[in-house]
């Protein structure tokens, strides 16, 4: 479908509730309340759209759907957009976690409000075009412009260190993203095009792919983040403001395994072959070392941030084993993660507005005092963990899988990593519900506040649905996977078999 339909209505409806919000004069309560409403039907809006777009998709077709193509710059570069069964289970996320991020703000946020809200809107814009993108120049401008609202966040709307953590997020994950360009430029120059859809079936050499697949390495493992890149991430979620950690976490973390999955193993395939025991020595440390600082941390955010580290490194692990089950498991562990994670620190939070701390010292027993919040806790703990009967055991368990039919060993040093999740995970768990209630602090701390159990109650439901019934995810994305499965299965063989005939 040539022209401008559904996707481009998903991506760019938020800038015009955006504008809305620019329009409204004064800073008197009742304008700042029509900001927040305005923000929250926009995104309430675009969420029921991709409800609606994906009430029309096929998930038995590997091929891009609702294409969108219009001429751009020329030479090659073109407005295209589309999705497949690999990048539409993350606009769906990304649109669903909006307007839990507008809610969780609701009442947080008291200064530029509108400013806040606009800048919401604009980071939604640029995320879901992230996902729809079908042009390598397109895709970079969406995924390096987001980071410029998710700087303001945390630069404008964080707490004490946010200046100096909003910079160096910033200063991390735009340096790799250089060097990604510069790979654009060269494919470019031999495909003379930047047509995904094209580039997917265009062979490079092979000591070209080296450097191209390193050159896209240097800005993904950023945005996964990966070890040693990773410092970055504890010091962001910190200083974020809910909502910033929640979309941090939920989605922006999930840019890097999605490139990824979208471009190094079907574009430069020989490259991924060549440096998959790379990405598993990185990904294993990832998940030993983060899992082990992790439990040291005296600060909650900063605990739950090392634990994304943890859970991101069985995605680049599950990714570079090139099974199906490998590749399947990485994609429901990202959609997994970006529920479980986010509802973490949305938990954080609530803790947060009644305190206004993170020190997990400052808590302790709050089981008398939050029932509710404690059960609902304890279930995103368990789904953090990896527990069966939860969205976390599924993606988990088939990264596991397909890396075993690879290299047993890389399997059995990554699970160790799941012992060390429930360590962390009960730890923190037992300090801050089940210690003694003796500080003065706590003695009239309130349960969940109608507005907060509306924000926790489709991710609960959503958490153990999955869980229970994964079909959904797995069922979207099994036509496409197994298309770059084969694909990338036909490129090496087609390499050997030359090699074979040259020798």
């Amino acid at each position: 479908m040539f022209g401008f339909g559904i996707l481009s209505c998903i991506v760019f409806l938020p800038l015009a509730g955006a504008g809305f919000i620019l329009a409204l004069r004064g800073n008197d309560e009742a304008t700042l309340e029509n900001a927040r409403r305005a923000a929250l039907s926009t995104t309430l809006i675009v969420f029921l759209l991709s409800l609606y777009a994906y009430a029309r998709f096929d998930p038995s077709s590997s091929a891009f759907q609702f294409v969108e193509e219009k001429g751009w710059f020329g030479h090659g570069l073109v407005y295209k957009m589309g999705v497949d069964g690999i990048s539409f289970p993350f606009v769906l996320l990304t649109t669903f976690l909006m307007p839990i991020c507008i809610l969780a703000s609701w009442q947080s946020i008291q200064t530029r409000v509108k400013e806040y809200m606009v800048t919401f809107l604009v980071l939604e814009t640029l995320m879901v075009g992230v996902f729809c993108a079908l042009d390598l120049v397109l895709f970079y401008l969406f995924f390096e412009g987001a980071l410029i609202p998710m700087f303001l966040i945390i630069g404008i709307w964080g707490h004490e260190r946010r200046v100096y953590a909003s910079f160096k997020f910033f200063l991390y994950t735009f340096a790799g993203s250089v060097l990604m360009l510069l790979a654009i430029m060269a494919m470019y120059g031999v495909a003379r095009t930047t047509d995904i859809t094209v580039l997917l079936h265009t062979h490079f050499p092979s000591s070209m792919q080296k450097w191209l697949w390193l050159a896209f390495l240097a800005s993904l493992a950023v945005k996964t983040p990966m070890w040693p890149v990773h410092t970055w991430l504890p010091d962001a979620h910190v200083e974020a403001p809910t909502a910033g950690s929640v979309i941090l976490a939920g989605v922006l973390l999930k840019f890097g395994g999605y490139g990824f999955i979208r471009f190094s193993l079907p574009m430069f395939p020989e490259a991924s072959a060549y440096f998959a025991p790379l990405v598993f020595a990185l990904s294993v440390i990832a998940i030993i070392y983060t899992s082990l600082v992790a439990l040291v941390q005296d600060d909650m955010k900063k605990l739950i941030a090392y634990t994304s580290v943890a859970h991101m490194g069985l995605v680049t692990m599950g990714i570079f084993s090139m099974t199906p089950q490998g590749v399947q498991g990485a994609v429901f562990q990202m959609v997994s993660h970006g529920l479980v994670s986010a509802a973490l620190f949305l938990c954080v939070g609530v803790l947060y507005d009644r305190l206004h701390t993170h020190e997990i010292a400052a808590y302790g027993g709050l089981v008398a005092r939050m029932p509710i919040y404690a059960a609902v806790f304890m279930i995103f703990t368990l789904a953090n963990l990896g527990l069966p009967g939860t969205s976390g055991f599924i993606g988990e368990f088939l990264t596991l899988l397909g890396t075993f039919r690879i290299n047993s060993w890389v399997a059995f040093l990554a699970t160790t990593g799941l012992i060390w999740s429930a360590a962390y995970a009960l730890y923190l768990y037992r300090r801050i519900i089940f210690d003694v209630l003796d500080k003065p602090s706590l003695a009239a701390i309130r349960d969940f506040s109608w507005r907060e159990a509306t924000l926790f109650a489709p991710l609960v439901a959503l958490t153990i649905f999955f869980g229970v019934y994964p079909a959904p995810v797995l069922e979207a994305s099994a036509a496409a996977i197994s298309t770059l499965i084969k694909g990338y299965d036909t490129a090496l063989g087609e390499t050997k078999t030359a090699a074979l005939a040259f020798h």
